[in-house]
């Protein structure tokens, strides 16, 4: 934790180079998008009124089973810390930027007898933040394909008073299961993924493979590119929010839902490849994945304990809780995850 507070410099770290991707052959075009779309959708597959996507396909079963899998009692928090020190920056993207961290009372306040009480006082404070500035869950009203969101609902049901549907308080009891890390940079020999980097379905597939680890349905899968450790490592994240970046290729939406996964996460900003392999819209693998899927995206989480101790013991698979915050209305929400083991 140290490390990544201070943002030491490491120098000598390996990269693995992206994959030569031919454009003509990776070229996603509006054809394909909608055929893609149509593929992938999970609408209306638990009635008309679901608003929390693919974590129906959690059971009860499913968590008491995971919680089987704690054997040792170690928790690993996923999370970075909620400060100044990243990984927004003056040329992210959009309207983002780090937590600014406000006292609105103080131990000062308190000895100097600003607030009137002999003996005694308190301390309080506030935090002004964009919901999706660190470590977060992307909700099933963030994203729209085709003027609709999750389960069919339209666009305009999100306005300036929030989500009037799919709003991220629906899924505060749902992040809890089975969880998978694929640590695909360790799998490719590599500290990191060098951003622009695919992941593909063979990567998935043969990283599970190596790693004997299968992926469920209702499993919480998280990947790990290393790129965060990256930033951290060299004390910068340039162009870490909405620059280029490891991710998912946009093939892999098609394997997620083969897997009916419950959830995916990556260490990146944004889960998928950037430079997105077409140029008729941005993010075009979010569009299938969050309002066709129904699937609730983690972004920004750091994984680099959790990959460390699952590298030395082997063992892949553990308890996943990362309950959102109820925030009633939102379309994401910060987290704390945890992987327990």
């Amino acid at each position: 934790m140290a490390a990544r507070q201070k943002m030491q410099k490491i120098p000598g770290r390996a990269a693995l180079k992206m994959h030569p991707r031919d454009p003509l052959e990776t070229y996603v075009d509006q054809k394909v998008l909608e055929e893609t779309a149509r593929k992938v959708s999970n609408w209306n597959r638990w009635g008309p009124d679901d608003e929390i996507g693919t974590l129906n396909f959690v059971t009860p079963e499913d968590i008491v089973k995971a919680t089987a899998l704690v054997k040792r009692g170690k928790s690993f928090a996923l999370a970075l810390p909620f400060d100044q020190n990243g990984p927004q920056n003056a040329g992210g993207w959009g309207m983002r930027f780090n937590p600014i961290h406000t006292m609105t009372a103080t131990g000062t306040d308190a000895v100097t007898g600003q607030q009137g009480m002999a003996g005694g006082g308190y301390a309080d404070d506030i935090v002004t933040m964009p919901l999706q500035c660190g470590t977060q869950w992307d909700g099933l009203g963030h994203v729209f394909f085709r003027d609709k969101m999750w389960n069919g609902y339209h666009a305009k049901l999100v306005d300036a008073m929030g989500a009037a549907k799919n709003g991220i308080e629906k899924t505060r009891s749902g992040m809890v299961g089975r969880g998978v890390l694929l640590d695909i940079a360790r799998y490719k020999g590599a500290d990191y993924l060098e951003p622009g980097y695919g992941i593909s379905n063979a990567d998935l597939e043969g990283c599970a493979k190596a790693q004997g680890v299968e992926v469920r349905r209702g499993d919480f899968l998280i990947c790990r590119t290393g790129i965060m450790e990256q930033c951290l490592a060299e004390a910068d994240w340039g162009s870490y929010a909405g620059g280029a970046s490891p991710g998912m290729r946009f093939e892999t939406a098609e394997w997620l839902h083969a897997r009916e996964v419950a959830a995916i996460a990556t260490d990146t900003w944004g889960c998928e490849v950037i430079p997105n392999e077409t140029t008729v819209t941005f993010q075009p693998w979010h569009q299938m994945v969050i309002p066709m899927m129904g699937i609730t995206m983690g972004e920004i989480f750091y994984l680099e304990e959790l990959a460390k101790d699952c590298a030395a013991d082997g063992v892949y698979e553990f308890l996943f809780v990362a309950p959102t915050l109820p925030i009633t209305g939102a379309v994401g929400s910060p987290v704390n995850p945890q992987a327990i083991k």
